[in-house]
């Protein structure tokens, strides 16, 4: 989940990398809300089809919804070459969930989840 650049409280919102390997390259992803429909954390607002799954997407805003990403209708793999920047799912001009954490939140928890996975290994070594 990243804010728009130069768009306050309009945020992003993507898979990780992780979940882009476990669902494949993405062949399809649909989003049947009207734009300004307001949604809730948790809410199902569309699917997203892959070649190894299928899977419904749920809200993590509180907001109005702000579309899907139209670059999927011509690029659905950008999701799984571009997770972070082009490749994002749908838009909410709203606030997230108190536990999302944006772009760089998630590096940071990935970084530290690595490197305590590391000190464990060598740890154990010793």
């Amino acid at each position: 989940m990243a804010e728009a650049e130069g768009q306050p409280g309009l945020w992003r919102v993507g898979f990780t990398k992780f979940a882009t390997r476990m669902l494949g390259e993405l062949v399809e992803a649909e989003f049947p809300l009207a734009l300004g429909t307001p949604v809730e954390p948790g809410q199902e607002i569309g699917t997203v089809e892959g070649f190894k799954a299928a899977s419904d997407v749920y809200s993590v805003m509180r907001g109005t919804f702000q579309g899907g990403n139209q670059i999927l209708d011509e690029d659905a793999c950008i999701v799984r070459s571009d997770p972070y920047i082009d490749g994002w799912l749908y838009a909410v001009k709203g606030e997230p969930e108190e536990e999302s954490v944006d772009v760089q939140g998630y590096i940071d928890h990935l970084e530290k989840t690595i490197n305590r996975m590391q000190e464990e290994e060598h740890a154990e070594q010793t």
